[in-house]
């Protein structure tokens, strides 16, 4: 299956500023896009990075043997132009920052049936999507999922949902970063601990602090 992989090149991860600096998000943002592209081949994808500015292409990244599209417009229009033009088509969309996402979870995605198969965000957003029809376009502004539930209903297209918590959770903010180090197996999660973060919990609630050293 074709799957295309959505990266945000420039100032990435802006939603961190509090805990990381610049050069430290891009390093962070490089890390949890390997976890995902290794993710998608073992799940038997056959990964495009779609991105908004030129990267570095190497296998330290994720990135041997990885076609590499460069788009610099808003999301919904580069990924509208990658999805199936064809009939017979299938074209998967998984987003960059799913630092949690394991093979299981994307066989899980991609073996769903329906014209449409889509893995909502926790924050009513689309993190991964499956597009098996002609008629079916995206359109990431706000509340994407349910958006996307209604695009493919106008088009009389039969929807699939997938409830995992490992798609859902896409790392924005701080807070996101505690899902990484609890449930992470990958170099996103490595790169985390390597860089001083570790789990606390305060009052009964799970957060991350960063030691000084």
């Amino acid at each position: 299956m074709q799957v295309v992989v959505p990266y945000a090149a420039r100032d990435p991860k802006s939603r961190l500023a509090d805990v990381l600096d610049a050069d430290e998000r891009r390093t962070f943002a490089r890390a949890m896009r390997a976890d995902v592209l290794d993710a998608v081949r073992a799940a038997g994808g056959a990964p495009t990075l779609l991105t908004t500015a030129p990267v570095a292409s190497g296998a330290a990244d994720g990135l041997g043997g990885v076609p590499v599209v460069v788009d610099d417009r808003p999301l919904t229009d580069a990924v509208n132009d990658a999805l199936p033009d064809e009939p017979g088509e299938t074209v998967a969309v998984v987003m960059a920052d799913l630092a949690l996402a394991t093979p299981e979870s994307l066989s899980r995605l991609f073996e769903t049936p329906g014209e449409v198969a889509v893995a909502p965000g926790r924050g009513g957003g689309t993190n991964a999507l499956v597009v098996r029809h002609l008629d079916f376009r995206v359109d990431y502004h706000g509340a994407s999922y349910r958006d996307h539930r209604r695009i493919a209903a106008e088009a009389g297209l039969s929807v699939g949902v997938v409830d995992s918590m490992r798609l859902a959770t896409d790392v924005d903010e701080p807070a996101d970063l505690a899902e990484v180090l609890v449930h992470g197996e990958g170099r996103a999660c490595d790169w985390l601990a390597d860089a001083g973060f570790e789990v606390t919990v305060r009052e009964g609630r799970v957060g991350v602090a960063r030691s000084d050293g």
